[in-house]
């Protein structure tokens, strides 16, 4: 087979750690895809910069649209990021004939219907294992190892930044301000850890498993989601002397009347393996109806793991290139026209249990009126603890989980519950799964 050459746009972290994998274990990847590839051409605007990672082993160019112009380049690498132009020369990339492999998320999950249909009508494949979970096969594991399954539902820890900070909250006792200038100081967080520390990086990553193990366009936009910015030391502290954890999970759970499509913080019994997925690891669920329950777990970030994702797309795609594109693996697992149309429910019929935290003044009859106010909202409690005033002070802290309920519900007790004279200030609600 003649050799593959491939042309990379972007040579950040992941893009020089996929140029020293490839490099590195040349022979071997030559082994496993049955043809050489040679990285042939390399944009970044930063000219000095590439030629001092790649020497004379690729023709080096500012100009990313040299690259999926030219006629020597049968893959085109695009680990620019972001949704702007690595949107318009993706799309450029297809509509010449080439195939695509990104490890870009935030441009599957909201253009990916558009670039997937683009890609079918070009006969050309789109691979994308490194846009989630690093160096995790969670991808491949979903369109082809559990293809025999019904996937019920799919939970992960999938940004590791959130998990970091959520670690060392648990671990120090410290505040979310605290960890999040340590994670920043070590890298592990951006400048802007908006995306990060907001849920929106793991919204797109779900947004593509939940397409993928559903058999839906991606749907990002009708996620929901939410971040670990307001969560307190004292939470964290209550949900573990209840036997719980609390994580940032992505969770998509299959129902009668939808999809549940949502990023929150998360309390799990810490018994389980997903609770004790600590530091920047990343771990995910997956429960289909034949299977069971699996767990995919490894680095999610980080150039090398990452690019260990990338390497193995260029693999996959230099084995199919000879085959008839009727018989690939889909994009998303499914043939393309037989895409569901099932709906994504809005939270507010998201079913779940919840953990409350009210502040209350230490009152008789206040346990009363705050019951009454769940048993007349269909909510039954699970557990509860109230704690001790402190010496001087007439408020105590009530802490309770409840059963499954709908979120609605929850939403109009809570309103109730913080109308009440004896409540003072916000309550505060954290979803929890049991994932049993």
């Amino acid at each position: 087979m003649k050799p593959i050459n491939v042309g990379l746009l972007g040579i950040g972290t992941v893009g020089c750690g996929a140029y020293t994998v490839l490099r590195r274990n040349q022979e071997e990847i030559a082994r496993r895809a049955g043809s050489s590839i040679t990285m042939k051409m390399v944009a970044d605007k930063d000219i000095d910069k590439v030629r001092s990672i790649v020497g004379d082993g690729a023709r080096v160019t500012a100009d990313a649209f040299e690259v999926v112009n030219s006629k020597d380049i049968d893959i085109v690498v695009e680990l620019i990021g972001g949704t702007g132009i690595a949107r318009e020369l993706v799309l450029k990339a297809i509509a010449n004939g080439k195939h695509v492999v990104t490890a870009n998320k935030a441009l599957l999950a909201q253009h990916g219907n558009e670039i997937f249909a683009a890609a079918q009508k070009h006969d050309v494949m789109v691979a994308f294992e490194g846009a989630v979970g690093g160096g995790i096969p969670i991808i491949k594991s979903l369109r082809e190892g559990l293809t025999a399954n019904r996937i019920e539902w799919i939970v992960g820890i999938i940004n590791g930044t959130s998990n970091f900070i959520l670690s060392e909250m648990r671990e120090k006792g410290a505040g979310f301000g605290d960890v999040l200038k340590e994670a920043q100081a070590r890298g592990y967080a951006e400048s802007d850890p908006t995306f990060d520390i907001e849920g929106v990086d793991a919204a797109h990553k779900l947004t593509i498993m939940a397409a993928i193990g559903f058999g839906i366009p991606m749907q990002f936009g009708s996620a929901y989601v939410e971040g670990i910015s307001k969560l307190t030391r004292e939470d964290i502290r209550y949900a573990e002397e209840l036997g719980y954890r609390i994580k940032l999970l992505g969770i998509a759970k299959r129902r009668d009347t939808g999809i549940e499509l949502r990023v929150h913080p998360t309390l799990i019994p810490e018994k389980r393996l997903i609770a004790n997925v600590e530091g920047v690891m990343n771990a995910i669920l997956v429960k289909g109806d034949a299977v069971g329950q699996t767990m995919y777990y490894g680095a999610g970030a980080g150039a090398e793991p990452t690019a260990s994702a990338v390497v193995a797309d260029l693999v996959d795609v230099a084995r199919m290139l000879t085959s008839d594109p009727e018989h690939r693996v889909p994009h998303l697992a499914f043939q393309p026209g037989q895409l569901a149309d099932t709906p994504i429910l809005p939270i507010s019929e998201v079913e779940t249990s919840y953990y409350f935290r009210m502040r209350v003044y230490d009152r008789p009859g206040v346990l009363a009126d705050i019951t009454r106010i769940l048993a007349d909202s269909a909510i039954s409690i699970d557990a509860m603890v109230q704690k001790e005033p402190s010496e001087g002070e007439d408020q105590v802290d009530i802490i309770m989980l409840t059963h499954r309920t709908i979120e609605k519900n929850v939403d109009a007790a809570i309103k109730k519950i913080e109308a009440l004279p004896v409540v003072a200030g916000a309550i505060t609600r954290i979803r929890l799964e049991q994932l049993n």
